[in-house]
């Protein structure tokens, strides 16, 4: 399932947009993350009311003190006008952890390998559901994949799919190879959908650099997964209805019908918003994102990921400015040892991957 061989002059560019998108995309939702409160709807009612519609910028400050009060603590140095580099969070923390691990125990790293990795470089209280859950497991001396099963109720949330993104990114072109290193990050904590999101994720990426639309990179990425899975299911129930031209909000709610008692963390209703806001996204990196966040749910980890997506398929280069700029080429990160690292030199490491592959 190897595609075409990816242009070497662009792919520097490309991963280095991925960066940028996942980091922008997930700045971009941090302030709505919270599904049941969050919905589509609250999230256009706040764009409206500050005159931010369509969305083409981060949020806005909010204009009514109802919404100022939801919004995620962190949500001042996440909105336009404020932000002076990113700010931390789980999302971009796994992918700096995915490049740790890669540069430390190469492309044959085991399960267990990612555990440890955890155990030494990521604090527990910046851990989650399922990761936090295999943590604990970890710490009580269990071993994968006993760590995603026992007492975890958290196993199909979206938690692998969010550590998948370099795994797409270092193997450019080659969605089959990302798919099986996410398959093997991604059973230490989670089963099922759970996982397959993480090897969809993955592929998805790995298509980007080489396929000729977001439609095609979509069809490619469903081939390394279960054609009878719920999550492969829902995505292309998302690309059929996108097909007959149905709008964007008509293909939410139906799929939303569909979805309805998963909950708002889990693969598969996130899977549908995602697709959703890259088919309608069209390429176009912001209308990409800012679709991808209005369609709610868990909106950072979504706008990261379609951000990443979105980011490989145009390059850095072709990143509006207004979205890189306020980041200062500058992470922040619970990850130890990589707290305020350049996302230029994320990019730079994660080439040298890319480009040393056996």
């Amino acid at each position: 399932m190897t595609g075409p061989p990816v242009d070497p002059a662009a792919l520097a560019d490309r991963i280095h947009g991925g960066w940028l998108g996942r980091i922008a995309g997930n700045m971009l939702g941090k302030p709505v993350e919270q599904g049941e409160v969050w919905t589509r709807e609250r999230i256009d009612r706040y764009l409206r009311r500050a005159g931010a519609l369509p969305l083409t910028d981060y949020l806005p400050e909010p204009a009514d003190a109802a919404d100022t009060a939801v919004l995620r603590p962190e949500w001042r140095g996440c909105v336009r006008g404020r932000i002076d580099g990113s700010c931390r969070d789980d999302d971009v923390d796994y992918a700096i952890l995915g490049l740790h691990l890669l540069e430390t125990h190469g492309f044959g790293f085991t399960t267990e390998d990612v555990g440890e990795l955890w155990l030494l470089r990521l604090p527990y209280l910046q851990t989650f559901t399922a990761e936090r859950a295999a943590y604990r497991n970890l710490a009580s001396g269990l071993k994968p994949p006993v760590t995603a099963t026992y007492d975890n109720p958290y196993q199909e949330w979206i938690g692998a799919l969010i550590r998948a993104d370099v795994h797409g990114w270092t193997c450019p072109g080659d969605p089959a190879r990302a798919a099986g290193l996410a398959r093997r990050d991604a059973v230490l904590s989670h089963t099922g959908n759970g996982v397959y999101g993480a090897m969809w994720a993955a592929a998805l990426i790995a298509a980007a650099f080489t396929a000729p639309s977001v439609r095609a990179a979509l069809d490619t990425a469903l081939g390394v997964i279960p054609a009878s899975s719920r999550l492969a299911r829902t995505v292309r129930r998302v690309m059929s209805l996108h097909e007959t031209r149905l709008s964007w909000e008509d293909t939410l709610s139906t799929v939303s019908g569909e979805t309805a008692g998963l909950g708002w963390i889990h693969t598969v209703p996130n899977a549908a918003v995602l697709t959703a806001g890259l088919l309608y996204g069209d390429g176009d990196f912001t209308r990409t994102i800012a679709l991808t966040v209005r369609g709610g749910l868990d909106t950072d980890s979504n706008g990261a990921t379609a951000g990443s997506v979105a980011g490989v398929l145009t390059g850095a280069a072709s990143i509006p400015d207004h979205w890189k700029d306020p980041l200062r080429d500058t992470v922040r990160s619970a990850v130890f040892g990589f707290d305020g690292v350049r996302i230029s030199a994320l990019a730079e490491r994660t080439l040298r991957l890319a480009t040393s592959r056996p």
